[in-house]
């Protein structure tokens, strides 16, 4: 009955898209519009969901409403869409007169214009200089055409890595989607300037460590110039930098340098809460966007968005932020992606990202930037402001007072990745979760589980907990290692391991039941930030231990995970 079904669906899947299809006139055009810009964006009637999938695996959806849906095609995907020959509208390009470009740093600092690129940094690099103690600029990377791809700390002590909870804002991974960009760089400008005087800024500044990457793309902003002229969404390669990430579902995506460099960037820092922003929309975007299920937090998830939202409302005009739910929603009821940066985050690193679509013009008129601003900013600070609440929390030996990396999970509610991990050297956590009750399982290579129950979280209040560690002495726990991360788990048909890079290559793979016996043992060949798939269907539900030995350098790691059937 299922494969008849299965089949049904497939047929049906069919059907939708050959409705939707047609011979054009537009092909040519299409074609000359790419060539010449980089990019063209179309619209099409909105397929069903299976068909619509099938399309955003192709082509980078852009925006879906009104009963259609809107995508931008590249270099890369124009002779796959052409070749589809879909019923579809070239749209008009958008007007880049707005994008006035200041004159001077100076001007730039006004927050009424563009900068360019070397004005950018030249902003960047004066934030350092004019505020030692409050801020340091670092590069995550390099884009393809070899523009620095920058980020700023600010932080009460910027030089220290304090045991601070660390927040992350990104903007513009889209090169056309500008007006975050300029927003980003004015936020961090507020922050320092207001750090003396605004007791809100002071409090963010001081227990918190901030990071804020004005532009992600800058390939896709100023092409191979020094100035904004017709950017495109793409990097210079032609991809669409927020399906490049990797993905349970699309496992094969060809990750680009500047997705390789954010990915090494976010999993050195493990942000407790960031935001990616946007334009082409106006939503506060929640996970998840690859599947129809809802995260483990999903009612914190809602609640901060929609405090976004509110605030945001409070401080504009009538009508601004409120498509969807009057501002917010979940992102696979909107349309579905695969490849996002916002589930990546949520997923693979354990931490919580939102994407804020912050106006309906992709290219913000200069004009309109500083509104722009005073619409978003309150709710740029109590957004941060949410990484001071829920649970902090360390772990340490029992004995030895030491610092222990153990995995920190909600007991009857964690499930896709939702845990989340104390630091390897600190011991300390942050577990962001909605207001209640909650029974929560502390567990850690060599000690013995420990639970601690009825732990009350308030709303816009932190509870504070201290966890000390018994250790035990296991024949399979002869090497320790916080480094190795397992998901899902519990897992029933498959693990996928995040190793370490001291495991990229020839590796052995063992695997060990609670009793110590080996019963899985093979080689195998690892890569750089792919996970490693390992099937465990049959093995029994209980506690198992994998050591990873690299076979070149003798070098072991080993974590622990859990089977349920």
């Amino acid at each position: 009955m299922a494969k008849k079904l299965l089949l049904i669906l497939f047929f049906l899947n069919i059907l939708i898209l050959r409705a939707l299809s047609q011979n054009t006139d537009d092909d040519p055009r299409l074609r000359e519009i790419v060539l010449e810009y980089g990019q063209a964006a179309v619209s099409m009637p909105l397929p069903g969901i299976g068909a619509l999938s099938k399309i955003s695996r192709m082509v980078s959806v852009d925006i879906v409403k009104d009963k259609s849906v809107r995508i931008i095609i590249s270099p890369l995907t124009v002779d796959w869409f052409i070749g589809q020959k879909f019923n579809y509208k070239i749209l008009d390009r958008p007007d880049s007169k707005g994008i006035t470009m200041a004159a001077s740093v100076c001007k730039a600092m006004e927050w009424d214009s563009y900068p360019a690129y070397s004005q950018y940094d030249s902003i960047m690099q004066g934030f350092m200089e004019n505020y030692p103690d409050l801020c340091r600029v670092d590069t995550i990377g390099y884009s393809n055409y070899g523009k620095l791809v920058l980020a700023l700390k600010v932080s009460d002590n910027a030089a220290v890595d304090e045991d601070e909870p660390e927040v992350f804002y990104s903007s513009t991974i889209h090169g056309d989607e500008t007006g975050g960009f300029v927003l980003m760089l004015h936020l961090a400008d507020y922050l320092l300037k207001n750090y003396n005087s605004s007791p809100e800024v002071k409090e963010l500044v001081d227990n918190l460590e901030i990071w804020i990457n004005p532009l992600a793309n800058p390939d896709g902003t100023y092409k191979t110039g020094n100035t904004i002229s017709s950017p495109v969404r793409f990097n210079a390669n032609g991809y669409d930098l927020n399906r490049n990430f990797p993905d349970p579902e699309t496992p094969n995506t060809v990750k680009q340098r500047e997705t390789l460099d954010m990915i090494a960037f976010m999993r050195k820092h493990r942000f407790v809460i960031s935001a990616n922003f946007h334009a082409g929309s106006e939503v506060v975007n929640y996970p998840w966007d690859r599947w129809p299920r809802l995260h483990a937090d999903n009612d914190w998830f809602y609640s901060v968005s929609r405090r976004y939202a509110d605030t945001a409302h409070a401080n504009s005009f009538p009508g601004y932020l409120t498509d969807e739910d009057d501002g917010i929603t979940n992102g696979y009821a909107w349309y579905q992606i695969n490849g996002g940066r916002q589930d990546f985050v949520t997923y693979e690193l354990q931490g919580r990202e939102v994407t804020i679509e912050l106006d309906q013009d992709k290219e913000t008129p200069a004009a309109n930037l500083l509104s722009l601003w005073e619409y978003n900013y309150p709710s740029l600070l109590e957004y941060l402001e949410n990484a001071l609440y829920g649970i902090h929390g360390s772990v340490y030996d029992a004995v030895t007072g030491e610092s222990v990396p153990a995995r920190i999970e909600i007991k009857d509610h964690d499930k896709d990745s939702s845990q989340v991990d104390s630091d390897t050297l600190s011991g300390s956590f942050v577990r962001l979760i909605a207001p209640g009750t909650w029974n929560i399982l502390f567990t850690a290579d060599g000690y013995i589980d420990k639970t601690v129950d009825n732990v009350n979280v308030t709303d816009g209040q932190r509870t504070d907990l201290e966890v000390a560690m018994v250790h035990f002495t296991n024949p399979v726990d002869t090497v320790k290692t916080p480094v190795i991360r397992i998901y899902p788990d519990p897992a029933t048909d498959y693990i996928k391991v995040l190793l370490p890079e001291r495991q990229t290559g020839k590796v052995n793979v063992a695997i060990f039941n609670s009793v110590g016996m080996k019963v899985i043992d093979y080689n195998t060949d690892t890569f750089d930030d792919i996970p490693l798939y390992i099937t465990v269907t049959s093995l029994g539900s209980g506690v198992y231990s994998i050591v990873i030995t690299n076979t070149a350098t003798g070098i072991s790691d080993k974590s622990r995970f859990i089977i349920t059937h």
